[in-house]
């Protein structure tokens, strides 16, 4: 079975002097890990499509236990990733997340869709990458099935107070009087940063990036987000840590 796809390499491994082992995320067949053989070859055609962060056009033979890309050719290969040694620690753990969270062999568009749009921005500049990284944290969570409830206060259904409180391990919000029965960690929200939360989860894809905050806002959304990632897999990354070595935004 043959499959015509475009995809990005979120991994590559070379096998061998001369052959490449790839991850992809492609919008209908989810992550696939595909053989390239011959990619490392300076002078083969699936050289550049077949790096990391490459975004391409594949055809791909679907065999009954293994999976081999019989052409690649590059659309956009996020050149710019390299020149910033922190972007590009963010973006290769963008890349080890979505090998975590995107599904196999079944439809992943919207998780496509949310790296390609966060390499832009990464390529951009014009988002702080502590936001572009809290966005892609909590909406690819929320795309795997780990959706927080951020509607209103999980004790007294207050929308919004002064002081609102978020609890990585439940996933929910507390207003302080409410919180105060709890001893579990939790991250302190301000009406800016817990508005910062709740449009990442809720607001169409098309607004997903558009929203600013101030350095404190964003500093206690960057906290929630990634305390998610950690509480609900329950588990670090090494690209994470790579990431906070690398990291020169306050």
């Amino acid at each position: 079975m043959q499959i015509e796809t475009k995809g990005l390499i979120i991994r590559e491994n070379s096998v061998g002097e001369s052959d490449r082992l790839v991850t992809v995320l492609t919008s209908g067949e989810g992550v696939v890990r595909a053989f390239a053989r011959q990619a490392n070859k300076v002078k083969n055609s699936k050289l550049s499509a077949t790096q990391l962060f490459s975004y391409s056009r594949f055809t791909i033979f679907k065999g009954r236990d293994k999976y081999i890309i019989d052409d690649a050719q590059p659309i956009e290969v996020f050149f710019d990733l390299r020149r910033d040694i922190e972007r590009l620690s963010l973006a290769q753990y963008f890349c080890e997340l979505a090998g975590a969270l995107a599904p196999q062999e079944a439809e992943a568009g919207d998780f496509l869709r949310l790296m390609l749009n966060s390499f832009h921005f990464l390529c951009k500049g014009s988002r702080p990458n502590s936001q572009i990284k809290a966005i892609v944290e909590m909406k690819m969570l929320s795309l795997a099935g780990y959706m927080p409830n951020l509607v209103c206060c999980s004790g007294c259904s207050c929308y919004e107070a002064e002081e609102m409180f978020f609890l990585p391990r439940k996933g929910l919000i507390y207003c302080r009087d409410c919180f105060s029965d709890f001893t579990e960690p939790a991250v302190r929200l301000s009406r800016g940063a817990l508005t910062g939360l709740r449009h990442i989860i809720y607001a169409d894809f098309e607004k997903l990036f558009s929203f600013g905050l101030s350095k404190q806002g964003l500093k206690e959304l960057s906290a929630a987000s990634e305390q998610y990632v950690l509480s609900t897999l329950e588990r670090s990354f090494n690209t994470l840590e790579f990431y906070r070595q690398m990291k020169t935004e306050d």
